[in-house]
């Protein structure tokens, strides 16, 4: 296939040094690039110029963004908010993101790995993440209880199958069962997604059960396997429990082997509490990557973005840049997790209160994040959670057979009402 120059250059970069990374692309994914001499490129090298005719916005003869003052002055953000951000995202939020992942996983200090490459949220970095990395019938390995919005992501839009493996075994994280999935694999590319603090669930690996995770993934690398471990990290940073990693599997994995490829997806959605800001991040890494060869990662990234949607929202950028150099920011960010923290504690106090409940429905394992799951038990968990909502007033989500349980989004004190209610319903419907 004739590739772009642009490309061919990415492509010749992680094809060096017997670099493996460019086996792991998608066709597509050797074909992007990021167009540096298309209008984004030209626009960057006029930039300065006395006249400049060459983006896509409108200014004022003073050369301020030309906006509507009642747009303006519901924002308390200056004009600049307005224009365009890079395909790459904001320099300066890409450098502050950074820096923050290092804060918050602290061994990463001393490792190397890409600068982040903002995305329209989450879903949008996992949906470039596929389209970097898999082609159609390229199978995706991932626990059985996954958010079902995967689907859409990898087997409709990328035409990708996903094949999944038991999530829990003695209430933790079912290691054996990976490590089967992996070896029943046929293909030479194994592309496995990992998502701590899980949705559905709220779980998140133990240590121990990371250091697992990390030597299963690595001794596939290292038997001359393509691993490429797609991290979705979006609720990061919400445990609840001691023994619990605190840091992001992409901290071990990032120089694990040469054949492992760690690909963080993260953003503030979850762990900053801006559900309707859209932005997300993508970073890169694996042993011996050099800064060609991240660039040439980023740059296949941006590529991807600015060929989807150009460039994620200017004006939430600008915002979140803002809120990480407040000084309030880590205060209040830590007032948000108390509230989170209480209602989790609030409902294993409620469940150990309450033997009887376990007559209806098994609590499964639950660390972390913004969920927890119960297994009803003698009913149809579709049919449960219909008259949860016709005969209780109370809505819950039912994936892979179980109830699902927004605790982030239940008032205190209604807590304890919530499995009051799902005991009785459960109850009611055995009869």
């Amino acid at each position: 296939m004739n590739y772009n120059p642009l490309a061919e250059q990415a492509n010749a970069e992680l094809s060096a040094n017997g670099c493996s990374v460019f086996g792991m692309l998608s066709e597509q994914g050797k074909a992007i690039f990021f167009p540096r001499k298309g209008i984004l490129g030209q626009g960057a090298e006029a930039k300065g110029s006395e006249i400049n005719a060459t983006i896509g916005t409108a200014l004022e003869d003073d050369g301020s963004p030309l906006v509507l003052d009642c747009v303006l002055k519901s924002l308390n953000l200056p004009k600049q908010s307005f224009l365009y951000a890079p395909s790459f995202g904001n320099p300066d939020l890409r450098k502050m993101w950074k820096e923050q992942i290092i804060r918050k996983n602290p061994s990463l200090a001393t490792k190397e790995f890409s600068n982040p490459v903002v995305s329209c949220a989450l879903t949008h970095a996992i949906s470039c993440a596929g389209y970097m990395f898999l082609d159609a019938g390229d199978e995706v390995i991932i626990p059985d209880l996954y958010w079902d919005n995967y689907e859409l992501v990898f087997e409709n839009s990328r035409g990708a199958k996903i094949k999944t493996f038991n999530t829990f075994k003695d209430g933790g994280f079912d290691t054996e069962a990976l490590k089967a999935a992996l070896a029943q694999s046929k293909a030479q590319k194994k592309v496995v997604l990992l998502n701590f603090p899980n949705n559905p669930t709220g779980y998140t690996a133990t240590e121990k059960e990371a250091v697992e995770i990390t030597k299963i993934l690595t001794e596939c690398a290292a038997a001359g396997n393509k691993v490429v471990v797609l991290l979705d990290d979006a609720y990061f940073g919400l445990v609840y429990e001691e023994g619990v990693t605190k840091e992001s599997l992409f901290a071990k994995l990032v120089d694990a082997n040469e054949n492992l490829l760690a690909v963080k997806l993260d953003g503030p959605t979850k762990e900053d509490y801006v559900w309707g800001f859209r932005v997300g991040f993508m970073s890169f890494g694996f042993k011996g990557a050099t800064a060609a060869q991240l660039k040439a990662l980023e740059d296949k990234a941006a590529g991807t973005v600015r060929g989807n949607i150009s460039n994620a929202p200017s004006i939430s950028q600008k915002i979140l840049l803002a809120a990480y150099q407040s000084p309030e920011y880590l205060k209040e960010k830590e007032e948000k997790y108390n509230t989170l923290k209480k209602r989790y504690d609030i409902i294993k106090e409620t469940i150990a209160a309450h033997p009887e409940y376990k007559q209806a429905f098994e609590a499964m394992p639950c660390n972390s994040g913004y969920f927890m799951c119960v297994k009803p038990l003698g009913v149809d968990a579709e049919e449960l959670r219909q008259k949860l909502i016709k005969d209780y007033s109370t809505g819950t989500i039912m994936l892979s057979g179980l109830i699902r349980v927004a605790f982030s989004a239940v008032p205190t004190e209604k807590l304890g009402k919530l499995f009051e209610n799902i005991y009785n319903c459960v109850m009611k419907m055995k009869g």
